[in-house]
């Protein structure tokens, strides 16, 4: 190739006046390229071909009992009748929770993705930028259509097997949302990444769009219950692309959707303009913007392969920027040396309300999960309470993030006037306190409807769930020597499971011991005694947790 052409300011216009690089640029770069790009397909072939053995060696048996079990109840209850009655508020949930995360990811990722080199290097050359930066576009499109396609071809088995809707028309009804709604979020996604404006809009109103998907996951489980709102189903249903796209869906339930083609039609031609629109949005994406974006997705797969998740997680945080709008929120200092670490835990909260909005939206969740699991029996009660420990877990965990911090690094601690055991310890208080608040809060809909023991047991499963978050924090360093252990088993090595176990010890411990509990609780048909039972359960396993958390901090710290 002939000398590299000269370097052009960042964000510079390209025109075709310029001396165009583009096609000799490009075709020497192919050249170069091909080598790596077959090893990498090599390796990615390798790791698909892993994750599809697994998925059906571990999930195939699972997915098969939980049809059949699911088609028993359809036949022989009132689960069909559920779905149906869920599927209005359920679709506009789901459609409005990817354009949520689809634009929260455009904050840090985005839609279009270039390689570190091709945003330092490339992309700074004189070349046309929509061809460097389209076919990045493209495969991120055709991915989340694939995705989308796989979740409608589910939508289309669940409505099959629960015997709302025949599998040909289920897939017709299904097909228009999934191709349609992952379309349109990679074109909110590319708006967002492409226009700081809109992206600083997105971070506003992240909270609002929190509230509102807490409310539509009430609204599913109350309509799951019987008690439908006709009125505001119709709203949800014409209210955007997001109701649009869920009326073929209830209308092959044999739900009310009388204008179902009309809805198809605005949603494909909304899908049509939008997708067209931000496919002339891409050149506008800034260099600086994207060598940013390219760094902080080359960090978080190093760590990924590297199973740091937590590293991972920092990185994403730090790369999405909206922490810090409640920087100037004071609480009052505290008197005692006892109560620094609790104030100190409320003011990090207070200064970081989004955590204390997800851990709201969990609870909803896992409230909503334990409702159904109330009303159902055998399997899929045991699977329901299951589901609602590890996302109330979950809830509780995001309160927990300033001892993650402790734990990240030990020199946080510092400041502290304890041992570091002590106060990894305290670090619960304020987890637990708040965690107990919300599920106080989630608990009052059970009560309202004859279930007063659901306002002691909800909270009492917040406070084993924060001392098990607190000794997650202190876990350490990840032991990747645990996958490889050597040992030869007819299933293989047992090196993952093994790691695993290790990695999710406090969480399985906790979730565990608790659906036992809520299990009995539930066969004895919440009686004094077993409500008593279950309180003594959660105070012993809280007691057991924080104590296993002490000893590995005074362990990490070395004394």
């Amino acid at each position: 190739m002939s000398q590299a052409p000269p370097l052009v300011a960042d964000d510079a216009a390209w025109t075709a006046e310029d001396d165009d690089r583009t096609p000799e640029t490009l075709r020497w770069l192919r050249t170069r390229r091909r080598r790596h790009r077959r090893q990498r397909h090599r390796d990615l072939a390798v790791v698909l071909y892993t994750v599809l053995l697994l998925a059906a060696g571990y999930g195939s048996t699972f997915v098969y009992r939980f049809a059949q079990h699911l088609h028993h109840d359809a036949l022989h209850g009132d689960t069909g009748a559920a779905i149906g009655r869920a599927l209005p508020g359920a679709l506009v949930f789901l459609a409005l929770a990817a354009a949520l995360l689809a634009a929260r990811d455009a904050l840090w990722r985005g839609p279009v993705v270039v390689p570190g080199p091709d945003a330092a290097w490339l992309l700074d050359q004189p070349v046309d930028r929509g061809r460097v930066l389209r076919p990045w576009f493209r495969l991120t499109a055709g991915l989340a259509l694939l995705a989308g396609a796989l979740a409608a071809v589910a939508g289309a088995l669940l409505l099959r097997i629960t015997g709302l809707s025949p599998l040909g028309a289920a897939l017709a009804g299904c097909l228009p949302a999934g191709s349609c709604l992952p379309l349109l979020a990679v074109a909110l996604a590319t708006q967002v990444e492409s226009r700081p404006r809109l992206a600083r809009r997105v971070r506003a109103l992240t909270p609002y769009g929190v509230l509102l998907l807490m409310a539509l996951a009430g609204q599913t489980v109350w309509a799951w219950s019987g008690h439908r709102l006709p009125v505001v189903e119709q709203i949800e249903l014409w209210s955007g692309p997001w109701g649009w796209a869920a009326q073929p869906v209830v209308h092959t339930a044999g739900g009310s959707a009388p204008g179902h083609l009309a809805a198809l039609v605005l949603l494909v031609v909304l899908t049509a303009g939008a997708l067209t629109a931000a496919y002339r949005r891409v050149p506008a994406v800034r260099n600086a913007q994207l060598r940013t974006r390219a760094a902080t997705a080359a960090t978080v797969s190093s760590v990924l392969w590297s199973v740091e998740l937590r590293a991972a997680k920092l990185a994403v945080s730090e790369a999405l920027g909206d922490r810090g709008a409640g920087a100037r929120r004071r609480l009052p200092m505290p008197r005692s040396r006892y109560l620094v670490v609790v104030w100190r835990d409320a003011v990090a909260l207070l200064r970081a309300p989004g955590r204390v909005g997800g851990a709201a939206l969990w609870t909803v969740l896992a409230a909503a999960v334990a409702a159904l699991g109330v009303r159902a029996d055998g399997a899929a009660r045991t699977v329901a309470v299951v589901v609602a420990l590890v996302l109330g877990y979950v809830a509780v965990g995001a309160l927990a993030e300033p001892a993650r911090l402790e734990g990240d690094d030990l020199r946080r601690s510092a400041w502290s006037p304890f041992r570091f055991a002590t106060l990894m310890v305290q670090h619960a208080i304020v987890p637990a306190a708040l965690g107990a608040v919300l599920a106080l809060l989630a608990a009052v809909p059970f009560a309202f409807q004859g279930g007063a023991w659901a306002l002691v047991v909800m909270p009492l499963c917040a406070v084993p769930f924060a001392a098990a978050a607190v000794l997650s924090a202190v876990r350490g360093p990840v032991r990747t020597e645990l996958l490889f252990l050597g040992v030869p088993t007819p299933m293989g090595d047992p090196g993952f499971l093994v790691f695993l176990v290790w990695y999710v010890l406090a969480p399985l411990i906790s979730v565990t011991t608790l659906a036992i509990a809520v299990g009995s609780l539930l066969a004895h048909g919440f009686a004094a005694g077993a409500v008593a039972a279950f309180a003594l359960t959660s105070v012993l396993l809280t007691a057991a947790l924080l104590a296993l958390a002490y000893r590995r901090a005074a362990k990490l710290r070395g004394h």
